[in-house]
């Protein structure tokens, strides 16, 4: 009788493809199955973030959760980001945890159950030319690391601490892998890397030379593959190379996450993130003559130590011009480890709040506009999910959420919807 296993993913889509590692690691060489009841569970893992400090959080008091209800004998890992800047602390906080194993160490996932509190948080071990076993939580969509590690070390991010150095993963494992899951039935390819239009720039050993703009259009050519995704690319390499491919490659779906972070000069170089509020406005409003369709989101950061009025409205000026159609916005959150939590002038937890409330509230007004522009508008849809009172769901070419009236034989399947009832969260509408 196969063992269970019980995991909980927490943060980024980089955690979602750890997590199905772990998962195909466990299932084909250790005779684990998946359960969503963490108390039947042999194993349970927690794949953590460390972000933002509520997910750090959030982790302890799931482990005092799972430690309640877990049957005798059963285990419970930690794995990702938490677990690699945390490491050994985590047995001293919460002693019931068998292992920890860090987000740059998930191919040791069949040593870490074996060994008695085994840990292996080393944020430089070299994972890229490592053949994970093959698992996909979706028949339809693909996530697949083209690197890992990022070499940027923005001043607020703990990520260079917990994934270590940026390593491009080999072409030849990424097209395997990308073949593999098309012939299985992908429809989208979702690739994932720290700043994936870096790509190419170093690997652990020798290996095809290839840049980002090159890889998506090798990858673009597999049979089968009907959309190509990704996440993140970084602004400062946004060249005209990667527009232009972007744009004109069918394939490619015409939604583009470009993190600003802040839209103040004095900001951004305090973030050290490489790159200006007209670098990026040049980019972007480049992209939005170039492809009429396009779909941008962003993420920003409000209240960054030092933040003045004028920075803030600088942010807001960039947004009032690109108009994003999608914003992850955040409050700035001291990480351990980083150069900003020790900087001085940390903003008041309130200024902070009305900042972000201030930002939503603005974006709010802006997607309203853009999500009625949506109204008759005909989109191409792969459907992905089933909702309740035969309902279908799934994503536009540009990453508008699309609903519509539908049945399981459509999951899978790119077609075309007259959108006829746009909500700021979904686009409603009939098949055409």
């Amino acid at each position: 009788m196969s063992k269970k296993l019980f995991i909980q993913t927490l943060g980024c889509n980089m955690n979602v493809r750890d997590s199905e590692h772990i998962i195909a690691e466990l299932s084909q060489k250790e005779d684990y199955a998946l359960t969503t009841e963490p108390s039947e569970a042999d194993l349970i893992l927690i794949n953590t973030c460390s972000v933002r400090e509520k997910p750090v959080h959030k982790l302890f008091s799931e482990i005092g959760g799972f430690e309640r209800i877990k049957k005798r004998g059963a285990k419970i890992g930690v794995c990702g980001c938490t677990a690699s800047h945390l490491g050994a602390e985590i047995f001293k906080r919460a002693p019931t945890v068998d292992f920890v194993l860090g987000a740059r160490n998930v191919s040791k996932i069949t040593q870490a159950v074996k060994t008695p509190k085994f840990i292996g948080t080393d944020i430089n071990y070299d994972e890229s030319d490592f053949a994970f076993a093959d698992f996909r939580n979706s028949i339809y969509k693909s996530f697949i690391n083209i690197m890992i590690g990022c070499d940027k070390h923005c001043t607020y991010c703990i990520v260079p601490h917990t994934r270590g150095d940026e390593l491009s993963i080999p072409f030849h494992l990424i097209y395997n892998e990308a073949v593999k899951a098309s012939e299985k039935g992908a429809k989208e390819l979702f690739l994932l890397g720290q700043n994936v239009n870096n790509y190419g720039k170093r690997f652990s050993k020798t290996h095809e030379k290839m840049d980002f703009s090159d890889l998506l259009i090798r990858l673009s050519e597999i049979k089968g593959v009907e959309r190509i995704r990704f996440q993140s690319p970084h602004p400062l390499h946004a060249d005209d190379k990667f527009l232009e491919v972007f744009t004109q490659n069918p394939k490619i779906c015409k939604c583009l996450h470009l993190p600003l972070q802040s839209g103040s000069n004095a900001i951004l170089k305090a973030m050290k993130r490489g790159y200006s509020r007209q670098w990026y406005l040049n980019r972007a409003l480049k992209l939005r003559k170039m492809c009429e369709n396009v779909s941008i989101s962003t993420d920003i950061i409000v209240a960054f130590p030092g933040e003045s009025e004028e920075d803030f409205k600088d942010t807001l000026e960039v947004v009032n011009e690109i108009r994003f159609e999608q914003i992850f916005s955040f409050k700035y959150s001291p990480r351990p480890l980083t150069v900003a939590a020790t900087m001085p002038n940390q903003i008041p937890s309130e200024l902070a709040s009305h900042r972000l409330s201030t930002l939503q509230a603005r974006h709010n007004e802006i997607l309203d506009e853009i999500v009625a522009r949506q109204r008759f508008q005909e989109v191409e849809v792969l459907f992905e999910e089933l909702r309740e009172n035969q309902n279908v769901a799934g994503r536009s070419n540009n990453n508008f959420l699309v609903q519509t009236k539908g049945s399981e034989e459509m999951l899978g399947k790119i077609q075309k919807v007259r959108i006829t009832n746009p909500r700021r969260m979904v686009l409603y509408g009939e098949l055409v």
